[in-house]
């Protein structure tokens, strides 16, 4: 079976069941407060959206789309607003990542904790720390073994994608030593990436 197929599927089936748990609170939320509903959606909906989500690391944005209608629901509800309210100012107060960057940020703490040791043994071999034949200042830089000159820049294997996005991150953000800190300053730079906060308006 083709593997984006078979992606695809699984995308079909994470968002029906999103949809189906949307559909449920939806009917209690006249009842709960915004953050009552926050939490409730982020355990029944979010943690699905997220689950071995670096799987699909690579997909065109049009395969991952599905799941940013899910989100989008997911946010509109939480502040109980209509159905074509505009989205990205939730996301920014919710400061809840895009699915393409909840993607990007999963395969990163992957190849964190692979730097770091702390990954199984296969991401370890896939996922190697740059390290130059001499002394360079480079060395520091907390840079991963680029793919091969040859690999195309589509390839979607884990052995490409993490390297790349890897080395496109900041210096203080992939020589990070602490996983919790490491987070943090990847959702923060990611936010930025993808989230820009709408211009204030004139008073």
């Amino acid at each position: 079976m083709d593997n984006r197929l078979s992606l695809s599927e699984n995308i079909a089936v994470v968002t029906r069941a999103c949809r189906f748990f949307l559909y449920n609170i939806r009917r209690i939320r006249p009842f709960l407060t915004t953050h009552s509903t926050q939490l409730l959606v982020q355990a029944m909906v979010l943690s699905r959206l997220d689950y071995c989500n670096s799987l699909l690391a690579g997909l065109p944005a049009s395969a991952i789309r599905p799941l940013q209608r899910i989100q989008n629901a997911a946010a509109r509800l939480v502040f109980n607003l209509p159905r074509h309210s505009h989205v990205t100012p939730l996301l920014i107060d919710l400061h809840w990542l895009p699915a393409m960057a909840r993607i990007k940020f999963k395969t990163l703490v992957l190849a964190f904790q692979a730097v770091q040791g702390s990954a199984p043994p296969y991401l370890q071999k896939l996922i190697r720390p740059y390290t130059p034949a001499r002394s360079l200042r480079s060395a520091s830089s907390g840079r991963l073994v680029p793919p091969p000159l040859h690999t195309s820049t589509r390839s979607r294997c884990l052995s490409v994608l993490a390297p790349r996005w890897w080395n496109e991150l900041p210096v203080e953000v992939r020589t990070t030593e602490s996983l919790t800190t490491f987070k943090r300053r990847l959702k923060t730079h990611l936010f930025k990436l993808h989230l820009s906060p709408p211009l204030p308006t004139s008073l």
